[in-house]
């Protein structure tokens, strides 16, 4: 695997690259990487492109610098999981060639409430951050395919609009969320539970699950009240549980409502606070 810090020498290896037929596959990461970044890249690798990941803690998506200072960075151990995976290429870049000094890389995109409703309530200008390090990113990467996961869904789905709006030549490519065996989301973050709270955030997903054969019985706001206290009583803090379409990202009221409906929830487990999202129609 190479390693790249420098934009104009990735770009060099990319171009000789393209000029060969490759596909270029590209998974942005901010490291702490876990079993669910590597299927981004077995995932590229399996649809027969050459793979490039990413790691960059990017400043501008953290409202809380504290939450960036205790962001994990583990480049070492990054580096050898990548390897692993078979990744043919790393971008792992100072902010400086990301946000050149002086160049206002500022993308100033209308996502409609895309951005407003969930995280974007909130973590306000999180996705703002997200949306612009992810186009700096492909602009420089230029991929044919990008490959995110499903568990930040509605970044997916901003992403996804990103691309409409600005006409990007990239195809999205949605991995399944990776999991522990007790159905925890693989979640960089994870390594900052205690063992009692890792114990009790298993607990989400089973909500989730539970909802999703509840909804056929029960109305969204019923099925969304009854979470909520389901993970405040296992001793979660939880912010919201939202049951929406999967494209508008909007709430619906029942089953029928429907043919693509996401439960999409974020809970803090002590000072650690965790996302995680479930089809439970459709798609």
């Amino acid at each position: 695997m190479l390693i790249f810090k420098e934009v104009a020498t990735l770009q060099t290896w990319l171009d000789a690259a393209r000029g060969k037929g490759r596909i270029i596959g590209f998974a942005p990461t901010m490291g702490a990487l876990h079993d669910g970044h590597l299927e981004l890249i077995r995932m590229a690798k399996r649809d027969g492109c050459l793979a490039v990941a990413s790691i960059f803690v990017n400043p501008t998506q953290f409202n809380d610098p504290k939450d960036l200072e205790k962001y994990p960075r583990l480049p070492e151990k990054d580096t050898a999981l990548l390897i692993s995976a078979d990744c043919d290429a790393l971008f792992m870049p100072p902010v400086a060639e990301v946000y050149p000094p002086g160049v206002d890389l500022t993308l100033d995109l209308d996502f409609g409430h895309l951005d407003k409703v969930m995280e974007g309530e909130f973590r306000p200008g999180h996705f703002k951050g997200m949306a612009t390090v992810v186009h700096r990113l492909l602009d420089i990467v230029k991929p044919h395919r990008l490959y995110m996961g499903q568990k930040d869904f509605q970044q997916l789905s901003i992403v996804r609009d990103m691309i409409r709006q600005l006409r990007l030549p990239v195809q999205l490519v949605m991995c399944p969320t990776v999991r522990e065996p007790d159905g925890l989301a693989m979640s960089s973050r994870n390594m900052r539970l205690t063992p009692a709270l890792r114990a009790v955030a298993p607990v989400i997903y089973q909500t989730m699950q539970w909802a999703q054969a509840a909804l056929r019985q029960q109305s969204a706001s019923e099925v969304q009240h009854e979470a909520m206290r389901r993970l405040a009583a296992a001793g979660l803090k939880p912010e919201y549980f939202d049951v929406v379409d999967g494209v508008s990202l909007l709430p619906v009221r029942q089953w029928s409502d429907s043919d693509f409906i996401v439960a999409c929830v974020a809970a803090f487990a002590g000072d650690v606070r965790l996302i995680d999202n479930l089809v439970l129609k459709g798609q």
